[in-house]
């Protein structure tokens, strides 16, 4: 080729399309319609939902329920909300520093509490009543954290229901390395169904917002963990509505890190079972994480130092009153027969009287020694512990009477 010559003129590259937007508007989500992916099984009225798409692969999990299964399920529903009921009370006649209600979210606790076997594990954060219910934790226990009494509540590993976490998120990761371990302890896949086990992980909304709750669902899918990540979307992380939280719904985002979500009507206690028992299921046997997301609504506020109408309208509120999980399930048992007035008569009086127990237990809880704050940091003495103990116990004893 002669030295003048030109070289051909190199050709434009193929234009390339470095992302497609999917994902609709930041104003466009409607926080009062879970869409057509959601599992669902007894509507707003109790009616029983016919099989669907959605629904199909769950259907044989509510359909061997026994009446009695119903039943219990309702008396934990009330139960339940009775708890969460005397907490607020209390707080508000100051007996207790804070209470963070459940009210509304009553069915996504019990119906994933339910689907727990004996040996798996849950962490919680601190809005699970629910879930500390079904595994058998006195109420009287959350009372006496929030009452400041104690220094958690509970034996943990009595019922494999981790102490309360305040920090949001941080029980994401707790809950991983938990699963890891039991994945390494070989008590994942053998099939012996008093050995399998697998651990739950609750958090809000809000948590998925949360740099740990993102790098635990890193670990668990790399890992294959035996873990249940369950969001309880109640569509308001203190006063932050959805859209300000996330462009696609948490159970979506659990593709990203290469495991199956699931979206349910975290109003319907059956549906939320059946999808919690078939993603436990799949845990136990090593098929690694699930994440669910419970679509739900908190009616209350976010705690009782909060004002929710300072941030959302009345009709909002309206609109899930009219999903109310305990409703529904009561509709669902008396239009199949499985209950009778006289039935859910004597759940209200049980309620009653359970309210009048931990009432009277929470204000007879006696104050701990002051100093006994300190006790329990670590597991051996700790020199800089003991110090500040030591001073602390001075200081006390520098005022008139030494109190």
């Amino acid at each position: 080729m002669p030295d003048d010559a030109m070289e051909p003129a190199p050709q434009a590259p193929a234009p390339v399309r470095h992302h497609e937007t999917v994902v609709t508007g930041p104003m466009e989500h409607d926080i009062t319609d879970g869409g057509p992916d959601m599992v669902q099984f007894v509507d707003g009225d109790g009616n029983r939902l016919p099989t669907s798409p959605a629904n199909e692969a769950y259907a044989k999990i509510v359909e061997d329920l026994t009446p009695e299964d119903g039943r219990s399920m309702y008396r934990d529903l009330v139960l339940v909300r009775r708890i969460d009921a005397e907490g607020h009370a209390l707080q508000r006649q100051g007996e207790l520093g804070l209470w963070p209600s459940l009210l509304g979210q009553e069915a996504a606790q019990v119906g994933a509490g339910r689907a727990m076997r004996r040996q798996d594990y849950a962490f919680p954060g601190y809005r699970e009543h629910g879930v500390a219910w079904c595994r058998d934790v006195p109420p009287e226990n959350l009372l006496g954290m929030f009452r400041g009494v104690n220094h958690g509540g509970w034996d943990s590993n009595a019922n494999n229901f981790h102490l309360y976490t305040i920090v949001i998120g941080n029980q994401m990761l707790h809950a991983t390395g938990y699963a890891m371990g039991i994945q390494r302890d070989g008590d994942v896949g053998t099939g012996d169904p008093d050995r399998d086990a697998a651990v739950m992980a609750f958090t809000g909304d809000g948590g998925t917002a949360q740099g740990d709750f993102n790098e635990a669902l890193v670990f668990a899918g790399v890992a294959n963990a035996p873990l249940v990540f369950f969001v309880q979307n109640n569509q308001w992380a203190i006063s932050e509505p959805n859209y300000k939280q996330f462009r696609i719904p948490p159970y979506q985002r659990a593709r990203g890190f290469g495991f199956p979500g699931v979206r349910v009507d975290g109003n319907d206690v059956l549906a939320v079972y059946a999808v919690t028992k078939a993603a436990l299921d799949a845990a136990r046997a090593g098929q690694g994480p699930t994440l669910i997301e419970a679509f739900t609504y908190r009616m209350g506020a976010h705690t009782t130092s909060d004002d929710p109408t300072k941030y959302r309208i009345a009709a909002e509120v309206d609109i899930w009153r009219e999903k109310d999980p305990i409703t529904r399930m009561r509709g669902f048992l008396a239009s199949k027969g499985y209950a009778d007035e006289a039935f859910f008569d004597a759940v209200d009086k049980e309620a009653d009287e359970l309210a009048a127990r931990i009432r009277k237990a929470c204000q007879e809880m006696p104050n701990p020694p002051k100093p006994a704050m300190f006790d329990n940091v670590y597991v051996d003495p700790h020199p800089v512990v003991e110090r500040e103990k030591a001073e602390f116990i001075a200081y006390q004893a520098s005022f008139e009477g030494g109190k």
